[in-house]
């Protein structure tokens, strides 16, 4: 059974539910300039840089203007908005990471540009709880390639073998599988099928169902004994 010393949270769609959100703020930016999005499918962009998002849709059906880079500014801060009017944290967050915190440091790592990475956390009042924040505009390429977790393991100056993930999607846990790393899936219901997913180690319904017993067992004694009383949690 591996040993884990760290935890590491991807954010959209795991601790915030805000997948909905970013889909609504697609259509309602990108539809109006000819993007061909389906307003009752699933996002299909999931995981993708923002900036990877509307370059993929300008190569579909490309607009004169605004600017690729204007668009991008668009979607984050309608995306800002909706978190700060409608968004709520997910089921089991607050929780998962109290447990996570208890046993070992936390980490965020995401696909989410930082500036709206940390005006999410603030609205959560979850500003303070992660010991790394890294988001993956500052890497080479996004999920599902490994770098922004092999980054934030770096950060943490734990291997990657001991950081554990928490990931909603399919891109999220082929990364983590990529950098050697456990990972603890939470997919949406209707992508559970998804094949990424089999190389998770262990798929839950909800952040909610996170067995205690489970995951203290899989972490280092001594990461555990030292973290005792050092809990780390953000609001009840």
């Amino acid at each position: 059974m591996p040993a884990y010393a760290a935890s590491i949270f991807d954010m959209d769609g795991l601790l915030v539910d805000s997948e909905i959100l970013w889909h609504r703020a697609e259509l309602e930016i990108l539809v109006p300039l000819g993007a061909p999005i389906d307003p009752d499918a699933t996002r299909a962009t999931k995981g993708m840089f923002v900036r990877e998002v509307v370059d993929h849709y300008h190569g579909l059906a490309p607009w004169d203007a605004p600017s690729i880079g204007e668009v991008v500014d668009l979607v984050l801060d309608r995306v800002g908005e909706l978190v700060d009017d409608v968004g709520r944290l997910l089921p089991g967050a607050t929780r998962a990471l109290s447990l996570c915190a208890s046993l070992g440091p936390i980490a965020l790592a995401s696909s989410t540009p930082r500036r709206l990475i940390d005006r999410t956390l603030r609205h959560f009042g979850l500003d303070e709880s992660f010991e790394v924040i890294h988001s993956a505009e500052d890497e080479p390429f996004g999920k599902p390639h490994p770098g922004v977790f092999l980054t934030t393991a770096a950060t943490l100056g734990i291997a990657p073998r001991a950081c554990l993930v928490f990931e909603d999607s399919a891109a999220g846990v082929v990364a983590a599988a990529a950098a050697g790393m456990g990972c603890v899936a939470v997919p949406a219901a209707d992508e559970r099928a998804h094949a990424a997913f089999d190389s998770a180690t262990l798929v839950l319904d909800s952040l909610a169902d996170l067995d205690a017993s489970w995951l203290t067992t899989r972490f280092e004694p001594t990461a555990v004994a030292g973290r005792a009383g050092n809990e780390r949690p953000g609001p009840q």
